[in-house]
């Protein structure tokens, strides 16, 4: 008896729990699907070419960018060479997100769904996961990065009594006091935002974005005229020369397209909000390579001139600011680093959202859709986030462009497998309905739940780049072949999976491989199959626009 009652209650609280399933809808939570897997009905395609301008000056005019520049100096590079490193590498970013966000954009499907017709329904769990886990980097080194911008604001606002508050933390932590209080606050302002769906995030990321572009000009200005020009470091010539060089500007473009690696891989998973097949194209093709250039170039010229004013040169903006409050507590100092405090926490808060935490939300929510959608995913995300201890990933700038720049050999390969499985093996035809139901019957089932031919072609554009990975983080390279392989590691990835995915769909292709056929799911109630009558079918037809009819 008591274990029937038992049983009873564990089934009540499991339905309780499962995720909310909209009014009148055509889908239910199951192993496969939930309101955050399916593809976006019209309704909640609210995204207009702005958004996704204001979405790419987020991604693009933020820490990151401004990093990505100034590091590379460390690596033997004039500015003008990182300059045109830059150049380079962002055009390239912007070509592969165009490419990778075009299925969702004409199809309203997300990375997540994607990668089952490539990998198969349960072999796409592998990128799935592979993705959770460099988010769950990412996403702990920019909340810890925010945690510096309350730090800056709370150190104007309180003053010397906050800012140089004592360390109880030993030397091994490799965080202070201060920097840990700060992130967790930071994490407190930040919590709320995930509540937000993100068809309703324009308006907040507008503001961000707006006020991004301010504090960057501002941090521009202010520095050339206080330190009456932009310095010395900016006419500094190359510290390395002849192939040293030569190699050190090809795992440069490596290491910058490593930072965006994980956001061009996903990037279906904000163009399926996209309002017309085409409003993502101005935000990828414009705005991504034009905001990354100049925010990097801006960055220089400011870590030039403030070197010129401080005899130190600082790769971290938000290392600028405190350093500044530690030289002067005045009003016009605590008010100047309040603001720029406060729009890089806009720009954080908004960079977080956007590039990690809905994303691998949805990621997340594959893992288990009954009881798993974006929003549940953001906060599990977030707690493991914290959990990492990001303070040691960004302790030193060597540190941070091998660690980040590493991760693109796992990315690059899926990146490849999922662009051409979609545009040379599928020809841009899906069977929506299958991407959603196990067993044999589905064209997405391949063997046992996972495509063989998309696990051998990432596996063979991943190992060759590993040993050459392993001396870089090791610091052992000596400039062998492997270590020359591995800084070629993006393009070879992207390649040879993509190349080898193609080849084995052509010498043994599959069932259903082309084709397309409508979304529906037979829906039941109460263990009763609904009549033929009562199914509710989203037609996406070939321009992308989707309407609902009964089947």
């Amino acid at each position: 008896m008591f274990p029937e009652k038992s049983s009873s209650k564990r089934r009540d609280w499991a339905r309780k729990l499962e995720c909310p399933v909209d009014e009148n809808a055509n889908y239910e939570n199951t192993y496969w699907c939930n309101r955050d897997l399916i593809p976006i009905p019209e309704d909640r395609r609210t995204w207009t070419w702005q958004g996704y301008a204001g979405y790419w000056i987020i991604t693009g005019a933020n820490n990151s960018a401004w990093t990505a520049g100034a590091t590379l100096l460390a690596l033997g590079l004039s500015v003008g060479q990182c300059m045109g490193v830059i150049v380079g590498a962002s055009c390239i970013i912007s070509i592969i997100a165009v490419v990778a966000g075009w299925m969702g954009s004409h199809d309203h499907l997300g990375f997540t769904v994607m990668s089952r017709a490539s990998w198969g329904m349960i072999g796409g769990f592998w990128p799935v996961l592979n993705r959770i886990v460099t988010a769950c980097i990412w996403m702990g080194i920019q909340t810890y990065w925010g945690g510096q911008t309350v730090k800056i604001i709370l150190g104007a606002v309180i003053g010397p009594k906050f800012a140089y508050m004592k360390n109880t933390l030993p030397e091994s932590a490799n965080v202070d006091t201060c920097s840990l209080i700060s992130f967790f606050i930071f994490l407190a302002i930040f919590c709320p935002m995930l509540l937000i769906p993100p068809e309703k995030l324009q308006t907040p990321l507008k503001i961000a974005f707006i006020m991004i572009v301010c504090n960057i000009f501002g941090l521009l200005i202010w520095s050339v005229r206080t330190a009456h020009g932009a310095g010395h470091l900016i006419n500094a010539p190359a510290t390395e020369s002849g192939s040293t060089l030569s190699w050190n500007m090809v795992y440069s473009i490596q290491a910058v397209l490593g930072l965006w690696s994980g956001g061009i891989l996903g990037q279906s998973d904000w163009t399926r909000y996209a309002s017309t097949t085409n409003a993502s194209l101005f935000g990828q093709g414009i705005t991504c390579p034009l905001t990354i250039i100049l925010t990097a170039l801006l960055g220089l010229i400011t870590t030039s001139a403030t070197q010129k004013i401080y005899s130190t040169t600082f790769w971290n903006p938000f290392e600028l600011l405190l350093y500044i409050q530690s030289q002067s507590m005045s009003p016009a100092t605590r008010a100047g680093t309040f603001f720029s405090g406060l729009c890089f926490l806009a720009s954080q808060m908004a960079l977080c959202i956007v590039l990690n935490a809905m994303s691998t939300g949805m990621d997340m929510a594959a893992l288990c859709p009954r009881w798993i959608n974006i929003r549940r995913g953001c906060f599990i995300l977030t707690i493991i986030a914290v959990a990492i201890c990001p303070w040691n990933f960004v302790n030193s700038a060597s540190t941070f462009i091998t660690v980040l720049s590493g991760w693109s050999i796992f990315l690059s390969g899926m990146t490849g497998i999922l662009v051409v499985d979609y545009f040379c093996v599928r020809r841009g035809e899906l069977h929506l309905a299958d991407m959603y139901q196990g067993g044999k019957e589905g064209a997405y089932w391949y063997t046992w739940g996972v495509n063989w031919r998309a696990v051998v072609a990432w596996a063979m554009g991943v190992w060759p780049l590993l040993p050459g990975f392993v001396r870089r983080v090791r610091m052992t390279a000596t400039g062998n072949g492997w270590d020359h392989l591995y800084d070629l590691s993006y393009f070879f990835g992207f390649l040879v999976s993509g190349f080898l995915h193609w080849a084995l769909h052509t010498l043994c292709p599959t069932a259903k491989q082309t084709g397309s056929s409508p979304f529906e799911m037979e829906l039941h109630r109460s263990g009763e199959r609904v009549s033929e009558e009562d199914v509710v079918e989203l037609r996406v037809g070939s321009e992308g626009e989707g309407k609902s009819s009964l089947a």
